[in-house]
């Protein structure tokens, strides 16, 4: 079969609900944060004179404004929820013991919320004067 003939397969978006809604921010997340990563790789590790620069005052220089700040944090909430539910749907796909899936899908629910929680306050409560 030639490529000019060959069917493309897609994998079909989910028929409604809760599902239809994770496969929407699936794909619209992962667009932001190709963005926001790339943005934030090019500003620290490219521009200037790369990763050298990155120290305490650095960070602090960029967490004193609201922009980088929400920067941030709008990487790590994205990403974290990105990456938490796509591993939802690995567990979903992979463990076949209910049990053992619920105990999965509730260690991952718990860890995510503790990594976006500690993430947050750091970003919202990070004050350089204590860094001197």
């Amino acid at each position: 079969m030639s490529l000019a003939t060959r069917e493309r397969t897609q994998t079909p978006a989910p028929a409604g609900g809760l599902e239809l809604w994770t496969w929407f921010f699936m794909r619209i997340s992962g667009i932001v944060l190709v963005f926001l990563v790339l943005g934030h790789f090019t500003i620290v590790h490219l521009l200037g004179e790369g990763v050298d620069r990155v120290n305490f005052a650095f960070v602090a220089g960029r967490w004193s404004s609201p922009l980088w700040q929400t920067w941030d944090w709008t990487m790590l909430t994205l990403g974290l929820i990105h990456g938490a539910n796509g591993l939802r749907v690995v567990i979903d796909d992979y463990v076949r013991r209910d049990g053992l899936r619920a105990a999965l899908k509730s260690a991952l629910y718990v860890a995510s919320l503790i990594f976006l929680l500690l993430g947050t306050l750091i970003i919202v409560a990070f004050d350089p004067a204590k860094g001197s």
